[in-house]
């Protein structure tokens, strides 16, 4: 599998790079910051690549989303898409580009992720009177806030509690509403990912909890889905489909 890495020299890139299998070979990057001394060629946008390749890997920022999209469709290209914090628009090419090729978006590339994802729906379905509350925390160099994980839990307890709302980051002077799900950001040090889900009524309460130790675990995940998504038809897939 020959990868373009798209975000090559951050962070996460350097993740991927570093987790990539003896079959998974990076040939190329897109990143700012190019000196032109890196281990592939790299580009410092999509209108400059120039190389062949079977899948794309995205780890840079939002705003990148829609030229790799349309770079993506033009090659008839697969894309891992590993980036969150899209705006409506974006969100929406995502949509579109699933309509010609195969992508795979998700809001978190960690297999115990989904596990909870998939436990904090049927707790909040076991529980419909219950207040849900979900924490989030991150590093300092976090951008976006709420995390885009913690969104999707919200919008998977959502599809069991239609009427319920989200409550981005308390403040002011009112109490809660019955149909409240609170959605609260700690940015902090160098906090990998913790998501919490509380599920609570006056007699009891559920805490679901996953913590991320290493960004590697991220890398893994999307390798993981470049594998899954080759060979794919055109659609829009995700850690569920893997799962299965």
């Amino acid at each position: 599998m020959r990868i373009l890495l798209s975000g090559y020299l951050g962070e996460m890139g350097r993740h991927v790079i570093s987790c990539a299998k003896d079959n998974q070979k990076i040939v190329a990057g897109v990143s700012l910051g190019v000196t032109g001394n890196e281990a592939v060629p790299c580009f410092e946008s999509f209108d400059e690549v120039n190389v062949d390749c079977d899948i794309i890997i995205d780890f840079s920022h939002h705003s990148v989303t829609i030229p790799l999209l349309n770079y993506a469709i033009k090659k008839n290209i697969p894309v891992v898409l590993a980036t969150t914090g899209q705006t409506d628009e974006e969100k929406q090419a995502i949509k579109d580009a699933a309509e010609k090729i195969p992508v795979f978006y998700a809001a978190n590339y960690s297999v115990g992720i989904a596990v909870l994802i998939k436990l904090a729906k049927q707790a909040a379905a076991a529980f419909p009177d219950a207040d849900i509350e979900i924490v989030e925390a991150h590093h300092n160099r976090k951008i976006d806030a709420p995390s885009g994980t913690a969104l999707a839990i919200g919008n998977a307890i959502l599809e069991v509690r239609p009427d319920a709302k989200f409550d981005l980051g308390r403040a002011g002077n009112r109490k809660r509403e019955k149909n409240d799900i609170g959605i609260n950001s700690i940015r902090m040090g160098n906090v990998v990912g913790i998501h919490e889900v509380y599920i609570s009524t006056n007699s009891q309460t559920l805490t679901l909890k996953h913590e991320a130790h290493s960004r590697a675990l991220f890398a893994d995940g999307a390798l993981a889905a470049a594998d899954f998504l080759l060979g794919k038809p055109a659609g829009l897939y995700g850690m569920e489909d893997m799962l299965k």
